[in-house]
């Protein structure tokens, strides 16, 4: 009978890519096991690209977790106390976790967070292990103007302009994002067909990131997909700053930001965010990709 090993991350998108590196060191370390992977069901077409993870439960959020007895449960989704007891519930052997292990510290790139446990734990964990692939880049330029958070959202009328500036050009974006992506399209004077919005599933999405030439976005899922596969973006950053969540330097990424920090959480799009110029931000694409 295998051994069993469970790692929580109920999250999205970025989330799941910024522990690419940690679930791979748990490949490496635990050779024998059967790793299962505890996030929302939606984000099952990245896991073979992962090449780290056996098998999915679908779980969103912190818990609780339809799985018994794993030899070790992994918390990669947050420093408790919901995620803990839910790994707690599931009765593993062994449980890797922030606040059972060393404390949690604010300030820390997501990548390195996950990767700093597992070292703790004697886990050795390579944070510049997060590349999914890379292709010919003859794809459009995408832009994608949504984020989960208003706070994240830099105005649908200063995206219209960059994708106005920018030859190429597709606007992508969730079925919640349609209306956003829809006025920066029509702002832009894009045709119709060039509205991805609501058209493409997660699996459509990273064949489309993976093949552009540039992609131009918020703090969101999308700018890690573009780190995933060393596709050059340009990155807005508003109330969390680049050093926790950024792209990697020295990629072809450029993440701006005005130095504030703020609620990532809020309802309007943040004073620091609405401080990157429309300029700033054509300049920066025109440099990554000439």
């Amino acid at each position: 009978m295998a051994l069993e090993l469970l790692a929580l991350r109920g999250l999205g998108l970025g989330d799941l890519l910024t522990a690419v590196p940690a679930l791979r060191a748990l490949r490496q370390s635990f050779p024998g096991h059967r790793i299962t992977l505890a996030a929302p069901k939606s984000l099952e077409a990245l896991l073979p690209l992962i090449g780290a993870v056996d098998a999915q439960v679908d779980v969103s959020g912190p818990g609780p977790v339809p799985f018994q007895r794993p030899d070790i449960a992994v918390n990669l989704h947050g420093k408790g106390p919901q995620s803990i007891e839910a790994l707690r519930a599931a009765g593993p052997g062994r449980l890797i976790s922030f606040g059972v292990g060393p404390p949690w510290q604010d300030g820390v790139h997501e990548v390195r967070r996950w990767c700093g446990l597992l070292e703790w734990h004697g886990i050795p964990a390579d944070p510049e292990d997060l590349t999914l692939g890379i292709s010919d880049r003859t794809g459009p330029v995408i832009v994608h103007p949504g984020a989960a958070y208003p706070a994240r959202r830099w105005p649908p009328e200063r995206f219209a302009e960059v994708a106005a500036a920018l030859d190429d050009v597709v606007v992508t974006g969730n079925a919640d994002e349609v209306p956003i992506a829809r006025k920066v399209a029509e702002l832009a004077g894009l045709p119709p067909e060039r509205m991805l919005a609501g058209r493409t599933r997660l699996a459509d999405l990273i064949d489309l990131v993976s093949r552009a030439r540039l992609v131009v976005c918020g703090d969101t899922g999308v700018a890690h997909l573009a780190t995933a596969f060393c596709v050059p973006s340009v990155v807005l950053f508003g109330p969390v700053p680049p050093s926790e969540w950024g792209p990697p330097p020295g990629w072809r990424h450029v993440a701006l930001w005005a130095g504030r920090k703020g609620d990532p959480h809020g309802l309007r799009p943040d004073p620091g965010l609405l401080r990157i110029e429309v300029s700033e931000v054509v300049d920066a694409a025109l440099e990554v990709t000439s």
